[in-house]
């Protein structure tokens, strides 16, 4: 009787089990994290009561738990929970609960802390990896023919070079004529595309920042003139997890974020955007505030490297399609000349959208030279004829035209340190390595 009794037992908790699991819709995912607290985000398929269960790796004995959290239909059912029982420099591994049960993943959960280095030791090694223009494919609300994104199987190269941080730089989802024009399509559009299987490990283990381009921002090559543009900045925040949205009293997805001696700013290149076909105002991409608040934040900083992320190429000399030369000509030499007039030192680009990749090098007179790194795309449609395009300040051998990601390497002691570029393709195989040191960007 008693086996009897023990197996209808175990039948029914892994019935309840396995119902939990079938909750998850996406997730669990690493937003932001810093010294004291980490940002753990999570989808699921319907109402639910979400938590977080966490621990220092190795020591099991001694667990924290989030905030218990309902998911709902009008946030997509989704949740961010703040894991805040933490310490700088440590590892933990975390266990997610749908309705009070144990949700198990075939990959691992684990976040990290940042350490306090300053003032006690060289700055810590780490990586970013990097990529825009990630299409999943949805036959239905597609256009007719062969679909628009491919090759999967890139995340799963992303995740196996374990990377500290993940940086991606717009077209983050590709928003279709059906979705655009309401929060139901724009809320199915996110969910589709971050449900992909081929993500949830990478989602799981590295932190993930962000920013958009048009088509996460609206229709494509949209500007501040879009109408439903709140919502997509609402859902934008509901699926990201970056530490601020719109910093400084600016709209949009404006921030800022740190990892070791490397800062990060998160530039809205749409939401003030003067539109493309204006001929009686001089034209921006960033806004009077922004550029304002750029510029001071830069000046503020005292990172090592400082990682200007924006949607559209910035240094191409080109002006064609939208980089920063053919929309804006004025904003961009405006900007330049203040990175040069105020001295900020350790400036780098980076940037997508383009549907290739390249670093460009722009030389000044009597100062460190400024670079562009453009990384795309990840799965979307691939510009075969980039090559042809004649931007002058192109670095020779960097032009890639297929599916490809790219890994910032951040290493060396306090006054050698090196920012190694790495692109990979999409079977994770290196296509270009290029070295920048900090001595050379003073």
């Amino acid at each position: 009787m008693k086996n009897i009794v023990l197996s209808f037992f175990l039948l029914v908790h892994a019935s309840l089990l396995l119902a939990q699991a079938e909750l998850l819709q996406s997730g669990p995912m690493l937003g932001y994290s810093d010294m004291k607290e980490t940002l753990l985000w999570v989808q699921t398929k319907s109402q639910a009561k979400v938590k977080f269960e966490y621990w220092e790796k190795g020591k099991p004995e001694q667990k924290f738990t989030t905030e218990e959290i309902y998911t709902n239909k009008h946030t997509a059912f989704t949740a961010k929970a703040i894991a805040n029982k933490v310490e700088p420099g440590r590892r933990y591994e975390y266990a997610l609960y749908i309705n009070g049960q144990k949700v198990e993943r075939p990959y691992p959960l684990e976040f990290q802390t940042q350490p306090l280095w300053l003032w006690r030791t060289d700055p810590p090694e780490f990586t970013i990896a990097i990529g825009s223009c990630y299409y999943a494919n949805e036959e239905q609300y597609d256009r007719p023919g062969r679909g628009y994104g491919s090759n999967y199987d890139i995340f799963k190269s992303i995740f196996s070079k374990k990377p500290d941080v993940m940086l991606w730089l717009g077209d983050n989802i590709y928003l279709r004529e059906p979705d655009w024009n309401t929060r139901e399509g724009i809320l199915h559009r996110y969910t589709h595309a971050r449900s992909l299987p081929e993500l949830q490990p990478l989602l799981a283990s590295t932190h993930h920042y962000a920013i958009w381009d048009d088509h996460d921002y609206g229709p494509n090559d949209h500007d501040r003139s879009f109408w439903n543009k709140e919502t997509t900045l609402e859902a934008f925040k509901l699926f990201w997890g970056n530490p601020a949205y719109g910093v400084a009293g600016l709209n949009g997805i404006t921030g800022q974020a740190q990892w070791g001696d490397v800062e990060i700013f998160l530039l809205d290149n749409r939401y003030n955007r003067t539109p493309n076909a204006r001929k009686t105002q001089t034209r921006t991409i960033l806004g009077e505030a922004q550029f304002q608040w750029l510029i001071d934040a830069l000046v503020t900083s005292k990172a090592t490297f400082k990682l200007i992320a924006i949607g559209g190429q910035v240094l191409n000399s080109v002006a064609k399609y939208e980089t920063y030369e053919n929309i804006a000509p004025e904003e961009k030499a405006r900007l330049i000349q203040a990175i040069t007039d105020e001295g900020i030192k350790g400036v780098i680009f980076l940037d997508g959208d383009r549907h290739h990749t390249e670093l460009s090098k722009l030389n000044r007179i009597g100062t460190y030279p400024l670079y562009d790194l453009t990384v795309s795309p990840l799965t979307s449609g691939v510009s075969v004829n980039a090559a042809k395009e004649e931007n002058a300040h192109r670095v020779p051998e960097t032009i890639v035209t297929e599916h490809n990601f790219g890994i910032l390497k951040f290493s060396g002691k306090q006054n050698e340190r090196v920012l190694t570029i790495t692109i990979y393709s999409k079977d994770g195989n290196p296509l270009w390595t290029r070295e920048l040191k900090a001595s050379d960007l003073r």
